[in-house]
């Protein structure tokens, strides 16, 4: 028998909490927590910019860090660049981010698209054995071992060679290659297009995004690296601005031919000390807003996919 309570319409299926219209209170919440982030992130790079411009007079009264802004000079930038120990390291680790990241984005764009073709030789064997190295490494006594009998050390190559492909760049590609529409590959190769032709034609062009961001990691990774030259370069001549900049903020060891200027008090140490933070700082800052618009759909799609 059919009662009322059986004729009632059923309840609407609710939506999760977050789906719902923020209320004003919530609104003014997320407001206020972007800003203390905001504060947070903005904060100590104020600081650091604004204490590399200060003069010594500024940075006294301060008691170190300047906060306040005081009388400002562009004297520790200038010593910095003056030719020294810093501006080598500068192009080294320009030359060595250009070197790096275009061997790493080849040979990753390479195997990403040979792994990402249906019937490819040893296609799983060749997968499976490079997901294992993203989980189990040799250590650090063996690579250093394996690059002193490669005759790797105190070269360049030292730092480039041995971290030239990350398994999870290469994953994120594929991923994002396989998402290709087979019906483009199909009619290229219907046209008479090989591997090569439908890899730079087809492939890339639709896979930009994925490219620019995969790229970024690359640079980013190889211009803030700063271990493996502290392990396979004797000569500190040769070492990049990351190491310099270790050996100067850390160690207080001033590079060489800033330690007569920085004595004497003709530029203050930690104004120097900061804009050397800064110049590290400044190539990812400027890169990163060109990149930003292809993270969505470069890593959230790419990771998804496949």
């Amino acid at each position: 028998m059919t009662t009322a309570t059986d004729l009632r319409p059923s309840r609407p299926f609710a939506r999760p909490a977050w789906e719902e219209e923020p209320t004003a209170v919530g609104r003014g919440l997320k407001g206020v927590t972007l800003a203390v982030v905001c504060l947070l992130i903005l904060g100590p790079l104020w600081v650091v910019v604004l204490t590399s411009l200060s003069d010594a007079a500024t940075i006294t009264g301060a008691g170190g860090l300047v906060v306040v802004p005081g009388h400002l000079t562009v004297q520790a930038y200038a010593e910095v660049l003056s030719g020294g120990a810093v501006t080598r390291a500068v192009l080294i680790s320009i030359g060595i981010t250009l070197v790096g990241t275009a061997i790493s984005l080849v040979v990753s764009v390479l195997a990403a698209y040979g792994l990402s073709r249906p019937g490819s030789f040893a296609h799983r064997p060749i997968l499976v054995t490079m997901m294992i190295t993203m989980f189990f490494g040799a250590g650090l006594i063996p690579s250093y071992l394996l690059i002193q009998d490669l005759g790797l050390m105190d070269s360049y190559w030292s730092l480039i060679l041995p971290g030239a492909v990350s398994v999870f760049n290469l994953l994120v590609l594929r991923s994002f290659f396989m998402g290709t529409a087979p019906e483009l590959v199909d009619a290229a190769r219907i046209d008479g297009a090989g591997e090569w032709r439908i890899l730079w034609q087809v492939v890339l062009p639709l896979s930009r995004a994925v490219v620019a961001v995969i790229a970024l990691f690359y640079a980013v990774g190889y211009w803030s690296s700063w271990f493996s030259a502290s392990l396979y370069l004797n000569d500190q001549t040769r070492y990049p601005l990351q190491n310099v900049l270790n050996s100067f903020v850390l160690r207080h060891q001033a590079p060489t031919g800033m330690s007569q200027a920085i004595s004497t008090g003709a530029v203050p140490g930690l104004s120097v000390q900061m804009a050397v933070m800064v110049i590290a700082l400044v190539p990812v800052l400027c890169v990163y807003p060109f990149v930003q618009k292809h993270f969505q759909k470069g890593m959230l799609i790419g990771a998804v996919k496949g």
